[in-house]
């Protein structure tokens, strides 16, 4: 499961923090003797920037790399991050590894993709940087096995382009406090916009794949996940939520309104439930502060729709049909649900199995996410507290997954959400629903071209200029 989700995450990728390309072959001085207190606070911060879950295979061994993260323009391979002078990061200078966190630029002088989210890890303070490095070389154990490299199609294989994004789209100055704001407010920011790097995943992106700040955490596609919005808007985001409720679903991935699924249960498995309640209500102080950003379909909150109720009398004595592909969203419900979440989809009398009727799962228009948990279902730790809820991919068809999802979202959510078999078989495959990807890939294939073009032109410029020109410039 954790597999699956992993590769499906995009951009997280997000689409959840991802392949840190960190060169190999860099000169550098011997990193100096460990700092026990700086190296524990190195470990802490690189749990909150979830360096783990993108840099550690399935069944792999710690940030040794080789996971496929994918991505509209193919799989980016996470690297080996370990100290290894061989294989990894062990000959990285503080200043190199700062280089590759902030600006994307590994040793070697080798553009990184913004897959690896160093757009968000810029805002990262240096002595967070130097902690972070200090844990690197001295708190992991060095791995001397390297994967396959990451290869992908033509114009996007230029990693020289990539200077070209990142002088249109890279803002590398760490975070300034906001001087007439609370020190829990400017942490919580801090942690957003850095670390945390929430951006990646919930703000939807331009042509370019940059994100686009005038919808900040409004919401974004994530390969076939939705990330939703989680501006302060009170009805199509978090305005609602209080702040107990957000550390609870951060710190568990679990609450009545919301159960963690996808990209965002891995975030939550990883890393933020790792980290303090302190550094939690932070972030979700500064949440409740995001500029809103409302839907206009969404006339109430979207944890507020359905009610408890039954269609009980569609179901008993009625016999199935011989083909299961006809069977009512009722007999679907009774044959696959109600075990857990009961005749009238209330959930157990604890809470520890959710009500799907007051749950964001069936209260979004945005309907992807409730096919892949029923798809894939839910494998959450999260401390003994999270969800465990079976995945139907290899016992129900795609008509069936139709059925029954439209069946929740009518009888339990917002009934103008829908469901499709063509939905559902595109996200079987792994595959994402988003609109308009196929030409936006396209014009990100020109643009980059474009940008890389312009570079070759002005290097062979640089160096193939007349020698009087060259001599005038250096007056």
């Amino acid at each position: 499961m954790k597999t699956t989700t992993r590769m499906q995450s995009g951009f997280r990728l997000a689409l959840a923090a991802l392949a840190l390309c960190m060169g190999q072959n860099a000169m550098a001085a011997e990193p100096s003797s460990p700092d026990l207190h700086l190296m524990q606070k190195g470990e802490y911060l690189a749990t909150a920037g979830d360096c783990m879950a993108c840099h550690t295979a399935h069944d792999g061994k710690p940030f040794a790399g080789g996971l496929a993260v994918a991505t509209p323009i193919g799989n980016i391979i996470s690297t080996n991050i370990t100290p290894s002078k061989t294989a990894g990061i062990g000959n990285y200078t503080l200043e190199q590894f700062t280089r590759a966190v902030r600006q994307g630029v590994r040793a070697d002088g080798q553009h990184l993709y913004p897959a690896m989210p160093y757009t968000s890890y810029a805002k990262t303070s240096d002595a967070d940087i130097q902690a972070m490095y200090a844990y690197f070389m001295h708190g992991v154990a060095p791995v001397d096995t390297t994967g396959p490299e990451t290869s992908l199609p033509f114009p996007f294989n230029i990693r020289l382009a990539m200077a070209g994004w990142n002088f249109l789209f890279l803002d590398d100055k760490p975070y300034e406090p906001v001087a007439d704001k609370a020190t829990l407010w400017n942490r919580g920011a801090y942690l957003v916009h850095g670390l945390a790097h929430c951006a990646v995943c919930h703000t939807p992106r331009n042509t370019l794949m940059a994100e686009d700040s005038s919808q900040f955490l409004g919401g974004a596609y994530v390969g076939p996940w939705y990330a939703p919005n989680i501006t302060s808007d009170v009805n199509s985001g978090i305005g609602s939520w209080t702040d107990a409720e957000i550390v609870e679903y951060l710190s568990t991935g679990h609450t009545a309104k919301a159960q963690a699924s996808g990209p965002m249960m891995e975030a939550v498995d990883f890393s933020l439930r790792h980290l303090t309640k302190g550094d939690l209500l932070a972030i979700a102080t500064y949440l409740k502060t995001v500029p809103a950003l409302h839907d206009t379909v969404d006339t109430k909150p979207v944890f507020d729709w359905g009610k408890a109720s039954d269609q009980l009398s569609t179901v008993r004595g009625q016999p199935w049909p011989e083909n299961q592909d006809l069977m009512t969203g009722p007999q679907l419900y009774d044959a696959h649900c109600a075990t857990c979440h009961q005749a009238q989809a209330q959930g157990s009398s604890g809470g520890g199995l959710p009500a799907l009727f007051h749950n964001t799962a069936t209260g979004r228009l945005q309907t992807n996410n409730l096919v892949l948990t029923i798809l894939d279902g839910i494998q959450l730790p999260a401390q003994g507290n999270g969800v465990i809820m079976p995945g139907f991919r290899d016992v129900m068809s795609d008509t069936q997954i139709a059925t029954l999802g439209n069946y929740l979202m009518t009888a339990y959510g917002n009934p103008a959400g829908k469901v499709t078999t063509e939905q559902v078989a595109v996200l079987r495959s792994g595959a994402s629903t988003e609109p308009d990807t196929g030409a936006r890939l396209l014009l990100a294939a020109r643009a980059g071209l474009v940008i890389a073009g312009l570079i070759v032109l002005l290097i062979l410029y640089a160096i193939f200029r007349p020698r009087r020109q060259r001599a005038r410039v250096w007056l």
